[in-house]
């Protein structure tokens, strides 16, 4: 590891085993590791060289929004995320930030503490197989960005790229503030604009017409 004044800044909530892992990382690297929660004001954190490593399982993503910015003011934080279920949702989060490094819950303490020295040297963290999908993600979106959509409505594009995500038709209208017989309309437009038939194939074609990151595992609507 690059000798420094690299730290470790862990955002997760402050416990029993969280404190274990600090302490762990601390005596693997001889670097300073702090716990910080959640809910703390980034604004106030120095901009000082630093790897910051966000807990998936207690970052929100408006919390991981606040990292991502504060880390493009200062090109000294890198961000990770730790805690992460397996490869898609890695690719789901990484769809919406850029981050240096991913660890997985299946990871062990002795992998994590060599991923975070690889990190504080300045390079990335994460699998080939990953990156891999993270370029054709990429690839397809700036393809994308000049090939027209079939004709649809900038609000079907906002629709069918939330039902892309994985969102049932109540979380579209939640969304956008309409009322779900409106999302029923724009979605039998939108179907038959695309040519499919139902929300699985809709689906599809927004993740390989939008760019759009496979959505989290969780039970879905049936209905249109």
């Amino acid at each position: 590891m690059s000798q420094g004044n690299e730290k470790v800044l862990l955002v997760t909530d402050s416990n029993p085993q969280s404190q274990l892992f600090v302490d762990y990382i601390h005596g693997k690297l001889a670097c300073p590791v702090t716990i910080l929660a959640p809910d703390a004001v980034i604004d106030d954190i120095e901009c000082q060289h630093m790897l910051v490593l966000m807990d998936a399982d207690h970052v929100s993503d408006d919390i991981t929004q606040q990292w991502h910015y504060k880390a493009a003011e200062c090109d000294q934080i890198s961000l990770a995320a730790f805690n992460l279920r397996d490869e898609d949702h890695a690719t789901e989060v990484l769809a919406s930030l850029h981050l240096q490094g991913v660890f997985y819950r299946s990871d062990s303490l002795e992998l994590i503490c060599k991923g975070i020295t690889t990190l504080l040297d300045g390079d990335l963290w994460m699998s080939r197989s990953l990156m891999t999908r993270m370029i054709d993600f990429y690839r397809r979106q700036q393809l994308n960005a000049f090939r027209p959509v079939c004709g649809l409505t900038q609000r079907e594009i906002e629709i069918i790229g939330l039902l892309g995500s994985g969102a049932s038709n109540t979380e579209i209208a939640d969304k956008l503030f309409v009322s779900e017989h409106t999302v029923k309309s724009h979605l039998y437009n939108i179907f038959r604009k695309i040519n499919v038939h139902n929300r699985i194939q809709a689906m599809n074609w927004a993740r390989d017409n939008l760019g759009l990151p496979m959505p989290p595992h969780k039970p879905r609507s049936k209905a249109l």
